[in-house]
């Protein structure tokens, strides 16, 4: 048995010693009282440091209802800063308010958003992760509102034409998502916030497959869709902001050039793009892949092909 070592005060009478003795040896007899206190003492420091991260904003569209803006755990302080500032979490607030936004008509409000995940490319940010709750007021029910931001993006279809053959060239691509290599437009995200989607599309263009495009030969097939539309695709609307212009470009190569381009290895090695350029048959490639890319520039060429907004290719 443990020992106890007990003062007591010369002046205290003999009752009130014994009566000091009897609650310390009651305490060492259980001593797992003393742990739960400071277990519990632990506990409420630790949660009184853990609090989520908050910000407060004011949109115009709901100017008497504030929305908050919470971290979720895991997320730092600079994380945090770092997304409310983005241009993407900017954009997507600025997509709500929009004539054609879900806030427009005042039948729907912002209450809360929860940022999840930040990651970054280098100093920008990449992709955000995080879930709305945006109420019907007339029911006042949720509506879906899990969101995976990524912002603007292009894709360009190149179709050469050689020995009255026409050609696509895409690109072969590890895609870890979906778990497959995939058959795809030359495509990439837009890295600033300058919209330079043109320039950007040849940069990819010339990274992806080695081609290097003269801008003023690219036609801007998302133009052609009406104003309402914002004149970009969304792909995946139901959990990704992911909008897409998608572009058109058209030449004339000697047969030698599509054999060089079959197969070559391309992409920026040090980031991980392991990239092949395959050429297809155009008049294939309606089938030959699930690139919805592929297939929405398809759709947009033939049908303003069939408007006659487009030209015929010159030999």
């Amino acid at each position: 048995m443990a020992s106890h070592i007990l003062q007591v005060s010369s002046s205290m009478s003999l009752h009130q010693q014994l009566r000091t003795l009897s609650k310390t040896l009651s305490l060492s007899s259980h001593p797992h009282r003393l742990r739960s206190f400071s277990s519990n003492c632990k506990m409420s420091t630790e949660a009184e440091s853990s609090s989520p991260l908050t910000h407060s904003i004011t949109l115009p569209t709901q100017l008497a209802e504030p929305v908050q803006i919470v971290a979720a755990p895991g997320i730092s302080d600079s994380q945090f800063r770092t997304a409310i500032n983005s241009s993407l979490f900017k954009q997507w607030l600025k997509n709500l308010q929009t004539e054609t936004g879900i806030l427009a008509n005042n039948a729907m409000s912002l209450k809360r958003v929860l940022l999840q995940g930040v990651d970054m490319f280098g100093e920008r940010v990449g992709f955000l992760k995080f879930k709305a709750d945006i109420v019907d007021k007339e029911t006042g029910k949720k509506v879906p509102g899990i969101v995976f931001a990524q912002g603007p993006a292009v894709a360009i279809l190149i179709l050469l034409e050689s020995e009255g053959e026409t050609y696509a060239v895409l690109t072969e691509q590890v895609r870890v998502p979906v778990g497959r290599l995939i058959l795809e437009l030359p495509a990439g995200m837009l890295d600033d916030d300058k919209g330079d989607f043109v320039g950007t599309a040849a940069q990819e263009v010339e990274e992806e497959t080695g081609i290097h495009l003269n801008l003023e030969d690219m036609i801007d097939l998302t133009a052609f869709l009406e104003p309402s539309t914002g004149c970009r695709v969304f792909p995946s609307p139901g959990g990704c902001d992911e909008e897409i212009s998608l572009f058109l470009y058209r030449g004339h190569v000697d047969k030698e050039i599509i054999t060089q381009l079959q197969g070559k290895e391309t992409g920026l090695r040090d980031r991980g793009e392991l990239i092949k350029v395959r050429v297809v048959s155009y008049k294939n490639l309606w089938h030959m892949t699930a690139d919805s890319k592929v297939l929405m520039a398809i759709a947009l060429y033939e049908m303003a092909m069939r408007e006659g907004l487009l030209l015929q290719s010159k030999t």
